[in-house]
């Protein structure tokens, strides 16, 4: 299997963890490093969209989950060692159930809003 950044082998078990603030930082971390990587951006902006779910800002999950599936879609059907089909499925799914009337929620009402899908990053060798 190729070799990659430590950071990303630590983004899988933090995101299956459902630790986004951490993914966010492992993701930026190598992104700034590789700015041109826009896979790392997409990956990046999937998992602050899922963070800002989680406290309420549903306008900014909107935005940053729309944007995740803009960066995504080139690299489609697999890239680092990553199959992204079953990502993008998810994207997908996110931006359909995010509400599209709300742009953020207190904290106490998160709870409310509709759940989201779940999903579970693993890599495939080549």
């Amino acid at each position: 299997m190729e070799e990659y950044p430590a950071e990303y082998y630590e983004f899988f078990i933090k995101f299956n963890e459902g630790d986004y603030y951490t993914c966010h930082d492992l993701l930026e971390e190598m992104w700034l490093v590789e700015k041109d990587n826009y896979f790392l951006k997409g990956l990046l902006q999937m998992t602050v969209a899922l963070y800002h779910y989680g406290y309420g800002n549903v306008k900014g999950a909107r935005l940053m989950m729309g944007a995740a599936h803009r960066y995504l879609q080139p690299y489609l059907p697999k890239y680092w060692s990553l199959e992204l089909g079953p990502v993008y499925t998810f994207i997908e799914t996110c931006l359909s159930r995010m509400p599209k009337n709300i742009d953020r929620v207190p904290f106490e009402q998160v709870c409310e809003l509709p759940s989201l899908p779940e999903l579970f990053l693993y890599m495939e060798e080549s």
